[in-house]
């Protein structure tokens, strides 16, 4: 028979192998809405749609190189929020509304710094949550993403040197040969510049701000953008002018030309619904307030830092 030391015994010992091995065990944290998995042996996680409520962070992409709305600056003026992995700040119009949005629906905002042409695979890769970048609402884009309602409306307009030839263009004929550009993969590029009679399209700019130093140089006459972009522009280039022509006489836009939407990712249904309800409570004066304000403090130099 078994002495009760001997039994005492055995039990201490099973339970000193089952301490051991809890202790091995491996814990595990989210830190976005459907956040990658940052082991090197590991593809990014999808996007759990269902994670949404179980984080607090909303991780938003943005070029932050397009003023008014996104810049890139050397600290937290005004209530600019922090680039991630790098030491400068966001700041701009996205910036504004991303944190507003993320007030009202109990997140913190983290900003990632990416490539317009890279924005929607870094969506789709699940590195970032949503796109706020000033993305217009188009049915090719919605191939590939979900766009929120509106949180901005564009109007299209042009931007010329006020010493140029065309500054006084009353009209989308008085462009007629005009050298133009504007960005790539944008309304302003694919659907607008076509509509100028005989003009002499160069290719499209990475980013606004290169398409702004290529009208100040001289190597383009005439760009076509929204009109938040030109009055940044025209802040940042004293000698630049918008061109703003009348009902019938510019450019044909569809609604989808002028809405500016945030992507999320396609099927990200809770996110999607969750933003809605945040901007249905906004409404079209205070879509304008907040772009004035933004206008207002951004850095006199449209160019990254």
């Amino acid at each position: 028979m078994i002495s009760k030391k001997k039994i005492a015994a055995i039990v201490m010992a099973v339970m000193m192998v089952c301490t051991i091995f809890v202790g091995c065990g491996s814990s595990s944290s989210t830190s976005g809405l459907g956040s990658a998995d940052t082991s090197a042996s590991s593809a990014p996680a999808e996007q759990d749609t269902d994670s949404v409520l179980n984080t607090k962070v909303l991780r938003v992409g943005m070029e932050c190189g397009y003023a008014p709305y996104n810049w890139t600056q050397s600290d937290d003026s005004n209530g600019a929020v922090k680039i991630h992995d790098t030491k400068d700040y966001a700041y701009g119009y996205d910036v504004m509304m991303a944190k507003k949005l993320a007030e009202d629906l109990g997140y913190t905002v983290d900003i990632y710094k990416i490539d317009w042409d890279s924005l929607p695979v870094a969506l789709q890769s699940g590195k970032i949550d949503c796109v706020i970048a000033g993305q217009s609402i188009t049915a090719e884009r919605e191939k590939t993403v979900d766009f929120t309602n509106p949180y901005y409306y564009a109007t299209v307009v042009g931007l010329v040197k006020k010493d140029s030839k065309y500054a006084s263009a009353k009209s989308l004929a008085d462009l007629k040969g005009v050298t133009a550009s504007s960005q790539i993969n944008t309304v302003w590029y694919d659907k607008m510049l076509p509509q100028i009679e005989d003009a002499n399209i160069k290719p499209a700019f990475e980013s606004v701000p290169n398409m702004l130093v290529a009208l100040e140089s001289g190597s383009i006459d005439f760009v076509c953008t929204d009109r938040p972009t030109a009055m940044a522009a025209c802040v940042s280039y004293p000698d630049m002018q918008m061109i703003e022509f009348s009902e019938g006489n510019g450019f044909k836009v569809s609604d989808e030309d002028v809405n500016i939407g945030i992507s999320v990712k396609k099927g990200n249904t809770k996110l999607l619904n969750q933003l809605n309800t945040a901007l249905a409570k906004m409404t079209v004066n205070d879509f304008n307030d907040m772009m004035e304000q933004a206008i207002k403090v951004q850095p006199l130099s449209n160019t990254d830092n």
